[in-house]
């Protein structure tokens, strides 16, 4: 029996800060979007640069992670699967594709929701800590 595959991998910039709701269930489901830029040079040696936007569902667990740490502008990893969904307004049959995610990884400057952690570096004599500047996070 053959399987599919639908996986996606991209590394982008958030659009907007994410947006967090629950379902009906208590489900929590974070939405948010990615900024994916490249750039070509043409036959002719002119510079050109497009960005692709990619409406980027999380579920549960990593909803709430990408809710209390992503905000707009930061680069992030996401790797998951291409969704379609449909519905109807005002009478116009409407569609859109989305990227459910499975995988986060923040990329860049490590920040929580204020501001860029800086860790002062140990003293001379403290072995505390083995990684300095190093936040915790949850994953």
């Amino acid at each position: 029996m053959s399987r599919g595959l639908n996986k996606v991998t991209i590394i982008g910039h958030l659009g907007r800060d994410p947006e967090m709701r629950y379902t009906g269930a208590g489900k929590p489901v974070t939405t948010f979007t990615v900024a994916v830029s490249r750039t070509w040079n043409s036959g002719d040696g002119e510079r050109h640069s497009e960005t692709e936007w990619f409406n980027i569902v999380t579920w549960s667990n990593l909803a709430e992670i990408c809710k209390q740490y992503l905000t707009k502008g930061q680069q992030v990893y996401i790797e998951g699967r291409l969704q379609s969904r449909g519905w109807e307004k005002d009478g116009v049959k409407r569609t859109t594709v989305e990227i459910v995610a499975n995988e986060m990884l923040m990329l860049g400057e490590r920040r929580d929701a204020n501001h860029v952690h800086e860790t002062p570096p140990p003293a001379e004599n403290d072995d505390s800590m083995s990684v300095p500047n190093e936040p915790d996070f949850p994953f």
